[in-house]
């Protein structure tokens, strides 16, 4: 089974909000970002737990946030392989009265104060999924049919208009959705069934978003700097020999650094120069900045005046 990755859409939504002040017009924003990016995590969760607490007689991978290397950018929620078929679930928590259209595509959703809001169909999405995932078969030579479901994570969510051709399931109806699946046609081998495991885990690439600053427009000088003392929330740590100090509460951190440069890269860019490195920590010194960027393996290009650093978020969760 491959879990969930870190969600580094959600820490960069966090850390933007402490970096902001309380008032800052973004504040609603990102609150509502934030609200979306964890119901849908909570939604994943759920399902993720089901394919934990049951027990599958037939041979079976699961695979939970995969996303293949491939010619267009697709991301599975759930990924089900078996050797004799693959299963794409869609997962959604929005709450709500739902109701699915087909022509156009789009789902409506009805909150009881009878205020609507309309989405994309998550039909369209597992649909485009289920065609990705069978090129991406198709290039390493598998022929196997691609099955596909919307999972809908609470029963509090209520179709009021289901789609026409799509399986909606709740997650505890997933194991007998996939048990009624039938196992015709080729069956892949042992030994092929586990290089394919192999390979989409191989070919896997976490979601990378772009920084806050890139993604909402917002100026630089909007965010706070300083290094934030996980204690007691203040900003202002002081750099000492092999630590960092909290002024106000007294606490220390040897890797507030580490902590507080990721957050640079999720909020303002993928880059960060010397000067840049010490501005936001609040470092005056250019060589201690230099040794703080080189303890963090960092990869660099440039020469020394104008020498940038940058970090794989991908490798850092």
């Amino acid at each position: 089974m491959k879990d969930q990755d870190a969600s580094l859409t959600l820490e960069g939504l966090i850390a933007a909000q402490q970096r902001l002040a309380v008032d800052h017009s973004l504040q609603s924003v990102l609150a509502a970002k934030r609200s979306s990016v964890e119901a849908g995590i909570g939604g994943e969760e759920r399902v993720a737990e089901v394919f934990r607490m049951h027990p599958f007689s037939d041979e079976h991978h699961i695979f939970h946030d995969l996303s293949p290397a491939w010619r267009k950018h697709f991301q599975m929620d759930s990924f089900v392989l078996t050797p004799w078929f693959g299963t794409v679930l869609e997962v959604k928590n929005i709450g709500g009265v739902l109701e699915f259209k087909d022509k156009p595509p789009q789902l409506i959703r009805t909150k009881e104060d009878g205020h609507q809001d309309g989405y994309e169909s998550p039909v369209v999405q597992l649909e485009r999924n289920r065609e990705l995932i069978s090129d991406w078969l198709w290039g390493r030579n598998i022929d196997i049919p691609i099955f596909g479901a919307v999972v809908l994570a609470y029963p509090k969510q209520i179709v009021a208009a289901p789609p026409k051709n799509t399986n909606i399931l709740f997650p505890s109806l997933i194991p007998s959705f996939l048990n009624s699946i039938p196992q015709h046609g080729n069956k892949l081998d042992h030994e092929t069934f586990n290089w394919l495991s192999a390979e989409l885990l191989k070919s896997h690439q976490p979601f990378i978003p772009k920084p806050i600053c890139e993604s909402y427009g917002v100026p630089y000088g909007d965010f706070r700097s300083g290094v934030r003392c996980v204690t007691c929330g203040r900003f202002g740590m002081i750099k000492q020999p092999r630590t960092w100090c909290c002024p106000h509460c007294g606490a220390f951190d040897h890797i507030a650094h580490q902590r507080t440069l990721r957050e640079w890269f999720l909020i303002f860019k993928r880059t960060i120069t010397n000067r840049e490195c010490r501005e936001f920590l609040g470092v005056d010194d250019i060589h201690t900045a230099k040794r703080i960027l080189l303890s963090m393996d960092l990869q660099s290009e440039g020469t020394y005046r104008d020498r940038c650093y940058f970090m794989d978020l991908r490798s850092t969760n």
